[in-house]
């Protein structure tokens, strides 16, 4: 069974056929009770199901040898969940460590397990202790996030070359200006424009209004004519289709026109992505005087906290405050000795020595 979701169908899910009823239970409540995104309860299935395959050979009802697709966990039962002990968790942590698994992943791994065993003791009660409690990973190393520079942003967009060159301009110019997530752009709407603002759903269906600047408006008018004129267009309701198919375009697509448009424009293999597109956004307009609450607004982050990253990579600003310091002008000038040995040689006595070390000293 394929876990995939299809981001531009956010209703349809994997029917989570081959784990624990007690994980399928959880999953239905993260999405109808707590109205988790399809990709995020995806996300916990896939750290659950991995958990509970570990667990099998700890129980010693699967050999290592099996191929993890081989291994049967439908028939996890309650009693055996009550036997998870603090101790499992933390050696599955360090399974995990053992076979590439980073701080972030770890840390995603225990968050996984934290909420659904948090779920059988405090939602459902069927779990008395939770094994989760008080466990951390500690704080996984916050990296700053990769981005264009107006340079390059400025030779990804003067060197696209396809064959629906007004779409794929148009979506670099979205990304760019916008900075949506993929998976927000692949889901818009012709019905999600109004005037000069976008509505764009975001992670757990959260709506936030967009206004769209003249770069925007001017590559979706050069667009929007062209799609209309496509002969076999098919999802009348889709913003980006298509030209082959008339459908809407798919999260995978959209990586790859953006990877080859970035190859275009020398700017492959360095690690650009279109979410880095949607980092390169927030730091031009952050570098470019838009204040954190606005920015929080614009990219749909719950929390001030998550933008504040873009606080640390505004090396133009930081450059600024160095050079205010009142001392950024003070000049090099040689240690008293040397000043002592250069007046020898030019003959100057210690006085007028004296008194040019001072002036030196206090420029």
């Amino acid at each position: 069974m394929s876990s995939y979701i299809d981001v531009a169908h956010p209703d349809r899910h994997a029917p989570y056929l081959d784990i624990p009823d007690t994980v399928v239970d959880y999953l239905h409540y993260l999405d109808f009770v707590r109205q988790s995104s399809p990709r995020t309860i995806n996300g916990y299935y896939l750290d659950l199901r991995g958990f509970f395959r570990y667990m099998m050979t700890v129980w010693d009802l699967a050999d290592e040898q099996t191929p993890p697709v081989r291994i049967d966990l439908t028939q996890i039962d309650l009693e055996q969940i009550r036997k998870i002990k603090k101790s499992d968790i933390i050696n599955y942590l360090d399974y995990a460590r053992s076979h590439d698994n980073g701080p972030r992943a770890r840390a995603r791994k225990l968050s996984s397990l934290r909420g659904y065993f948090g779920y059988l003791c405090n939602q459902v009660y069927l779990l008395q202790e939770d094994p989760t409690a008080n466990l951390s990973t500690g704080t996984p190393k916050k990296s700053l996030p990769k981005y264009l520079t107006e340079s390059e942003c400025l030779r990804l967009l003067n060197n696209i070359q396809s064959d629906f060159y007004e779409r794929d301009y148009c979506m670099i110019t979205l990304f760019l200006n916008c900075g949506m997530r993929l998976a927000e752009l692949v889901t818009m709407n012709l019905g999600d424009f109004r005037d000069n603002t976008i509505r764009i759903t975001g992670k757990g269906n959260k709506e936030r209004l967009v206004y769209l600047n003249q770069a925007c408006l001017d590559a979706l008018g050069h667009y929007l004519p062209a799609r209309s004129a496509l002969p076999n267009l098919k999802d009348r309701e889709a913003l980006f289709v298509s030209k082959r198919t008339g459908n809407r375009l798919t999260a995978r697509r959209v990586q790859q026109i953006v990877e080859r448009c970035l190859q275009n424009a020398g700017l492959s293999g360095r690690g650009y992505s279109p979410h880095k597109l949607r980092h390169t956004a927030a730091t031009l307009l952050y570098q470019n005087g838009v204040d954190m609450l606005a920015l929080k607004e614009i990219l749909g982050h719950e929390n001030v906290s998550t933008t504040q990253i873009y606080t640390h990579i505004n090396q133009r600003q930081l450059q600024e405050a160095v050079e205010a310091s009142p001392l950024s002008r003070q000049k090099y000038h040689p240690p008293r000795s040397q000043q002592d040995d250069l007046q020898q040689d030019t003959g100057e006595d210690d006085s007028q020595g004296g008194a040019q070390g001072a002036e030196q000293g206090g420029q």
